[in-house]
């Protein structure tokens, strides 16, 4: 049994921010807050302090287009010199003296982009959180890499060996072990509520048939069941990532508008904050990685390798380094108004808090058998930020409301990013597509933001309805459907089960 005042967490992971570039001038309204002061620089050519000074500003607004994020492309940020095989064995300096050198490079006029945050004022949702509950100042990604590692990270405490998007593996399904197990095994229970199909399926093991009714659609079910008091212990939300006229993108990914993303947080936490959960509630607030905007925080070194993986030719990067300092804020009645969270005090003197400190924190207040991987042993972990002894009942009920930041409407008929094509090929996986000729590649050659976003969603509700399917027919809950309608007719007829089963393969991958 739990002893923390703490029955309900809730977390939601937005895209590509660095903790300057968001929150980076609520320094102004907090001083305690390691923020910005507009001292803050770098110089266009990082090794060259004669040439041209960029300072850190508060005009950012609408972005577009997305600065560069890659591994490489971190690497030059934090350490000021593009990456080569020879530098990168070195002992070298994390500086963070490279945002501008590294933005100019790739896109002439994007290092006024990089090196601008947020006033206050524009992101008003952030202004009223981070001046009514708390804000942590000192939260890393967990690798100085681009959005899939880092996601992976979040529930469990590895990316099992990828350093960037490996396409291959997403589609195929990351087989580490998550903390949504962990809290199965335990009797406690897990959701997942989505916008769009959900990215957490790269897992490979919420694919099993025994977790399909963990996945709840957003807009019909999370206020529904903030209402009758029955979310989960364990709720993730999933926002909508792919950005149409409609229903724009609201996770804050360049060129989705931050706008969208601050009514996502007014509209979840005003429905949290009605819910009779809310006295034993913790909602977490944080980003995947920082996107390419600068932070002026050193990324810490000599971090535990979560599994001894190593990331493939040519980086062979050992999981030794944070990535950047990303925002994250965290809300409960059980902490004081204007907390500030600096570095953790343990469990040992290098922890530092990153995305692992989530199931970390998770273990300890769910009392949960074992660690994910060396990883979360490691970080720090948060539960000490539920300081009070009795809930405030001063909490806001209502937020203000934000203003749409970008001038013009989402541009749904462009080309998809990487990350939703990823989305898409990964959908193939589930409705049978993936036997195509087309796949992966052809698949989303020219497919549009709107055609892509209608496929995932269709490729996901025919994954559910093989699922139940699966489930009359007497497949094992521990089985992954596979469709196979689109094999070939020998491949097909070797598969005696999957002819029973109707119009799937329930495969054990235990």
């Amino acid at each position: 049994m739990s002893t923390f005042p703490i029955n309900t967490i809730v977390v939601l992971v937005q895209e590509n921010r660095s903790f300057d570039h968001m929150l980076g001038w609520m320094k102004t309204l907090n001083p305690e807050i390691n923020g910005v002061t507009g001292t803050e620089l770098n110089h266009i050519s990082a090794n060259d302090p004669t040439s041209s000074k960029i300072f850190f500003g508060d005009k950012s607004e609408h972005v577009d287009p997305d600065p560069g994020h890659s591994i490489q492309d971190i690497y030059e940020q934090i350490f000021g010199m593009q990456w080569e095989a020879s530098t990168a064995s070195k002992d070298n300096v994390p500086e963070m003296k490279g945002f501008a050198q590294n933005a100019e490079r790739l896109t002439k006029g994007m290092s006024s982009t990089v090196m601008n945050g947020f006033q206050p004022d524009s992101v008003p949702i952030y202004k009223e959180l981070v001046s009514e509950f708390a804000v942590f100042d000192r939260w890393f990604a967990s690798v100085p890499a681009s959005t899939q590692p880092n996601r992976l990270f979040v529930h469990s405490a590895t990316s099992h060996g990828a350093e960037r998007n490996d396409r291959n593996k997403l589609i195929a399904g990351f087989p580490q072990k998550t903390i949504f197990e962990s809290l199965d095994e335990a009797g406690l229970s897990f959701g997942i509520y989505y916008q769009n199909p959900p990215a957490t399926l790269f897992y490979r093991n919420l694919r099993k048939l025994k977790y399909v009714g963990k996945f709840h659609p957003f807009d019909l079910d999370f206020k529904k069941h903030c209402e009758n008091g029955t979310l989960p212990n364990y709720t993730v939300i999933e926002q909508r990532f792919f950005d149409l006229k409609l229903f724009p993108g609201n996770d804050d990914h360049p060129s989705h508008d931050v706008g969208e993303g601050q009514k996502l947080i007014k509209h979840v936490y005003e429905t949290l904050r009605a819910s009779p959960q809310w006295e034993k509630m913790l909602f977490i607030i944080t980003y995947d990685e920082h996107g390419g905007f600068y932070d002026h925080v050193p990324t810490p070194t000599g971090v535990p390798s979560p599994d001894g993986l190593v990331g493939p030719d040519p980086y062979k990067f050992q999981f030794d380094r944070l990535g950047v300092r990303v925002p994250t804020m965290m809300i409960s009645p059980w902490i004081e108004r204007g907390t500030v969270v600096h570095g953790p005090s343990g469990p040992y003197p290098t922890s530092e808090f990153e995305h692992s400190s989530i199931p970390a924190t998770i273990k300890k207040i769910f009392n949960l058998k074992e660690f994910l991987t060396k990883r979360d042993a490691w970080a720090g972990t948060f539960e000490s930020v539920l300081s009070r002894n009795t809930p405030r009942n001063d909490c806001p009920v209502t937020l203000s409301d934000p203003q749409k930041i970008r001038p013009r409407e989402a541009e749904e008929n462009v080309k998809l990013s990487e990350f939703q094509e990823e989305l898409v090929q990964m959908a193939a996986t589930l409705n049978g597509d993936c036997y195509k000729h087309t796949y992966p590649d052809k698949l989303v050659e020219n497919m549009t933001c709107a055609e892509g976003c209608k496929y995932v969603q269709d490729a996901f509700e025919k994954f559910r309805e093989n699922c139940e399917n699966a489930k009359k027919n007497g497949a094992d809950d521990s089985e992954i459907v596979i469709p196979f309608g689109h094999q070939s007719q020998e491949s097909t007829e070797k598969r005696s089960f999957a002819n029973k089963m109707g119009s799937c393969f329930a495969c054990s991958i235990s």
